[in-house]
């Protein structure tokens, strides 16, 4: 089969090779996906995982990517609650290689029905954009309608998720992001919008959730405007980073099939949209990747069209 692999995390995106790589088989509980559309990260590989496996043994070349949509063709030994033939999405093991092939061999439990209104394409761009936004909205932040929330990025692929569920879960959303993005973010739910190139952060006043997407000097400063008893989420690592009197919560996303199925049911009902940038073939997904052009939204790679 096909599949985009990385042995060299020095050269970064330019050592991505298109290359052939035997169709892996189902273990235990495990099925395997003929992936129709996957989705990629670039700061996978700066991940441990991409490099080695749990017992820090190397495992380069890897395969990249960890989101798929696709049609189950096999089942391993012991797995229940799907099918062969059946459409499905959902995020894939760190440690294990990934979607960015025409097959990938996944955990059963990482998976999640895709209904057949919904295009593969769409199902390949939700799984760590919807799950980052849910879990650090309402398993981490604890949101609550009334609260405020300042969402970093808001045109982006995760920030516009957290946009969306944030204000149908009844909170005041203040977005950020590039003066370009302006539109956009507000277009996606945000009340408000700063431009953090040109507008100043500390006029928001105090919120009661930040959901970080950035890091660095703008997390540092997004920590002091939170209320007290409020919550610093994010998603870009280890920080030292504390509200006077709040809590700071780090996270990795995790896949979680009934979370699934409640944001893609949000899509079928027309109360989240999705946030699709450039769709590009396997063929071209080395270029894609390493192309300059800024992408706004989730880069999506159409495997099986």
């Amino acid at each position: 089969m096909k599949a985009i692999v990385v042995s060299d995390q020095a050269a970064g995106t330019a050592g991505m090779k298109l290359v052939e790589r035997p169709e892996p088989q189902a273990a235990i509980n495990d099925v395997v996906v003929e992936v129709h559309a996957a989705g990629f990260v670039n700061t996978e590989l700066d991940w441990p995982s991409t490099w080695t496996d749990r017992t820090f043994r190397d495992r380069a070349p890897s395969i990249l990517g960890h989101e798929l949509a696709g049609v189950i063709t096999a089942l391993g030994y012991g797995t229940t609650g799907l099918s062969i033939g059946q459409r499905v999405f959902g995020l894939t093991d760190w440690y294990r290689d990934g979607t960015l092939a025409e097959h990938v061999a996944v955990e059963s439990r990482n998976l999640a029905p895709l209904p057949g209104d919904v295009d593969f394409t769409v199902g390949a761009s939700l799984p760590i954009s919807g799950l980052t936004a849910w879990q650090g909205l309402f398993h981490h932040g604890r949101l609550q309608a009334g609260q405020s929330v300042l969402a970093h990025g808001a045109a982006g692929a995760v920030g516009s998720i957290v946009t969306q569920l944030a204000r149908e879960a009844g909170a005041y959303v203040i977005g950020t992001g590039r003066a370009a993005d302006r539109q956009k973010a507000l277009d996606f739910g945000a009340n408000e919008f700063v431009d953090l190139g040109n507008d100043t952060l500390e006029d928001v006043g105090g919120v009661d959730l930040v959901f970080d997407v950035i890091g660095g000097d703008v997390q540092k400063r997004s920590a002091a405007l939170i209320r007290a008893g409020g919550t610093l989420v994010t998603a870009v690592g280890p920080t030292d980073i504390r509200p006077v009197d709040g809590l700071t919560v780090d996270f990795v996303v995790e896949a979680d099939r009934a979370q699934l199925s409640e944001i893609v049911q949000r899509v079928r009902d027309g109360r989240l949209l999705t946030n699709i940038g450039k769709v590009s073939s396997l063929d071209d997904a080395v270029a894609t990747f390493n192309s300059t052009e800024r992408r706004a939204g989730k880069t999506v790679i159409s495997v099986l069209p």
